[in-house]
């Protein structure tokens, strides 16, 4: 009898699919995409104003999409189960076209774990394939070929050959430049502070003593303004000897909420912050959990859910589940009296689906550890403990307020002072997990205020230890992190949560930004793409405009809007500005993209820049033509080293002019590889990859060889 075929996305999903349905099905890898629009030509329709693509195999995919065809036509049925998404649906659609599969015998599957329970109900309920999920998918896809197809040329014209637009990327790449712009041209304002060092009772008592920061003059709500240290030097020339009393005390219980369960950006976000992992890397290693890992005499299973998601919505028997461990574990007083449910009010967000969580809360990140990369591991802790939290009781605080008078003898004035503090009372999820700030964030508390306050009642005399004036400075708005980034993506529309590592990727690898010191910058080039696009396609660099394409899209897929209308009202305006900006832009002048370097030419003791041409970046001499010595750039590869996390670097050989790839951190690092790192992790293990040959790959740490995986759903190119 024949067996029912399954088709996913790669092999280690396969694996993993394959041992919960047992004898009686094949599943076999499509390797990603299989089929797109090909790179040589616009590839889409627009004369006609159909915007009909004219899709192809990709060269890399013939021989997965031959084996295929050959499967499916002694297959009973064939499940297509691909991700639970848009992309996912996508790729099923493409699936049924390049291999020439039956769609009569053809069944959707959809399933956000790779769990026996969750396998065994979506074989039980197939479906057809979503055409509107479809349809949305390929107006995005089109889209984004319309714009970087017409706007590279461009680019290529003004700027420099070989650089790349995109629709969404562009915006992202605007958002790092204007923030840099204003962090650079932020003038600092001056201003000081004044705080007592009090007491109440004994002075030497140091359990009595606490700090109170000056506000202003009693009675005025208007709090004082010290610009200079000389106002400051008056104010505590005036306080000398001063009587200090309490004024008023307020305490009250406060409390601090558990956060969502992760959704992608948030996962992105808080992998940054705790673990300094790029979104790239945290969506690499997710989705190795995500798609199954072996774990002993268990063997392979999905540890978390799908790690693209926007909804923090979670399934009831999961929550029951996480709820029953956090009784038996912490105590009934750690389990809250009602389950709690997160909802997103966001336009799009896919309220069906789930957050990311643990498959299953019994798999204690301890127990599994052992089966884990250090990264898997870390990740894997991440989730369970965010998703643990977030069923757990609100900590609480007994915060408290003293307001202080302080009378001035000399100036008969009488003076506010604020002091606060909190207790924690008890802990509730914080016993388990705290979400982490960002840098402009670090000035909020997170339900606490400082340490507590010695006991005191309105009336209270106390002592003054002494008076300490201190100088401050207004800051610039922080420059982007990558967790700083991808809230500023999800919060202002821009892409998904399948698009936010890509995106960032992409403009890194483009370089159009670097990063100093976790924090992105600007280069040249980037500033003058940016400038050039921002002046003659407005409409495109939009930030308001990009959120509404988005809004559209969504539509599309919920059935509300047909995708020709959309991409026709996008595309005439666009196209007449194409034309308008290649005979009216201005041509960049090359000192405004070739980057400075700190290197000194050894022939004339110039600086060197680094400069590009037709076989890529190198340095040269700044005093090009009348000095001409220039050699080869240490080339980026955008993927991380397997040992310390920095970047792997294109270098050559002295003397030889071999090339190879180590780590940048080198000599403190000393990983290198003969060939290509890719960016995608071997499906079979989670370690490196390299290139071998045009379209294959093998692994540098076990016995993988085979067609380079996709890591992330193709988006174009910046």
């Amino acid at each position: 009898m024949a067996k029912n075929l399954v088709i996913v996305e790669s092999p280690a999903k396969a694996k993993t699919v394959g041992r919960f349905l047992g004898n009686g099905y094949t599943a076999k890898a499509s390797m990603g995409h299989v089929r797109d629009l090909p790179k040589d030509k616009l590839s889409v329709d627009v004369e006609d104003g159909s915007f009909k693509p004219k899709y192809g195999v990709l060269p890399d995919r013939r021989k997965v999409v031959t084996e295929l065809a050959e499967a499916s036509k002694d297959a009973e049925t064939v499940f297509l189960a691909t991700d639970p998404d848009r992309e996912g649906e996508a790729i099923s659609w493409h699936l049924l076209y390049a291999a020439h599969i039956d769609q009569k015998k053809t069944k959707r599957v959809v399933f956000h774990e790779i769990t026996q329970e969750a396998i065994r109900e979506a074989f039980a309920n197939p479906r057809e394939l979503d055409t509107r999920l479809i349809n949305a998918q390929q107006a995005r896809r089109i889209l984004d070929r319309l714009v970087g197809y017409q706007l590279s040329p461009v680019l290529w014209k003004k700027v420099r050959r070989g650089l790349s637009a995109g629709r969404v990327q562009s915006v992202a790449l605007r958002l790092i430049v204007e923030r840099h712009q204003e962090h650079i041209q932020f003038v600092p304002k001056e201003y000081w502070t004044i705080e007592a060092l009090l007491a109440k009772g004994q002075e030497d008592d140091k359990q009595a003593r606490f700090e109170a920061k000056l506000f202003g003059l009693r009675g005025d709500k208007r709090a004082v303004e010290i610009p200079n240290d000389t106002h400051a030097g008056q104010l505590i020339a005036d306080l000398e000897g001063a009587a200090y009393r309490v004024e008023s005390v307020q305490t009250r219980e406060t409390h601090s909420r558990p956060s969502a369960p992760f959704i992608t950006s948030t996962l992105q976000q808080e992998a940054w912050r705790k673990l300094h992992f790029s979104a790239r890397r945290t969506m690499l290693i997710a989705q190795q959990l995500y798609e199954g890992l072996p774990l002993g005499d268990e063997g392979s299973v999905g540890l978390i859910t799908y790690m693209r998601t926007d909804s923090t919505n979670v399934a009831h028997s999961a929550v029951n589940e996480a709820r029953h461990f956090i009784q038996r574990t912490y105590g009934t007083q750690y389990v809250p009296h009602t389950p709690r449910f997160y909802t997103r009010k966001v336009k799009g967000a896919q309220e069906a689906h789930e957050a990311i969580r643990p498959t299953s809360m019994e798999r204690q990140p301890a127990v599994v550890r052992r089966f884990l990369t250090d990264d898997q591991a870390k990740l894997y802790e991440l989730i369970w403990k965010r998703m643990l939290a977030s069923q757990m009781p609100d900590a609480l605080f007994d915060a408290t307020n003293a307001e202080i008078q302080a009378h001035s003898a000399k100036s008969n004035k009488d003076y506010a002072f604020r002091a606060s503090g909190s207790v924690l009372k008890f802990p509730g999820f914080r016993a388990v997990y705290m979400e982490s700030l960002d840098e402009a964030e670090n000035g909020q508390a997170n339900g606490e205020e400082g340490g507590p306050l010695p006991p005191l009642v309105q009336g209270d005399v106390l002592a003054c230890l002494g008076l300490n004036k201190e100088q401050h400075f207004t800051q610039p708005p922080p420059l982007y992190t990558e967790a700083t980034l991808v809230k500023a993506l999800e919060e202002k529309g821009i892409g998904r949560p399948s698009t936010y590592a890509t995106i960032i990727a992409t403009i890194t690898d483009r370089d159009y930004v670097n990063k100093d010191k976790g924090r992105f910058v600007p280069t040249k080039l980037g500033i003058a793409v940016n400038g050039l696009l921002t002046a003659h396609f407005p409409e495109v660099m939009d930030i308001g405009f990009t959120a509404r394409i988005e809004e559209e899209l969504d539509d599309i897929a919920a059935g509300e809007r047909e995708w020709q209308p959309v991409l026709k009202e996008f595309y005439d305006p666009f196209h007449r500005s194409v034309g308008k900006a290649m005979t009216e832009a201005q041509r960049v002048p090359r000192d405004q993209i070739d980057e400075q370097t700190d290197e000194v030419c050894e022939k004339c003791e110039r600086p060197m820049v680094i400069k590009s041409g037709r076989f890529g970046r190198f340095l040269s001499c700044s005093g090009f033509p009348e000095c001409r010595n220039s050699k080869p750039l240490m080339m980026r590869t955008g993927v991380e080293c397997p040992e310390d996390g920095g970047e792997l670097v294109q270098r050559r050989q002295r003397g030889k002019g071999k090339t190879f790839y180590g780590c940048a951190n080198y000599p403190n690092c000393k990983f290198a590889v003969n060939t290509k790192p890719l960016p995608m992790p071997c499906p079979e293990c989670g370690k490196l990859l390299v290139a071998s040959g045009k379209e294959n790959a093998r692994c540098t740490a076990c016995q993988y060889k085979g067609p380079i995986p996709e890591a992330e759903p193709a988006v174009a190119a910046v």
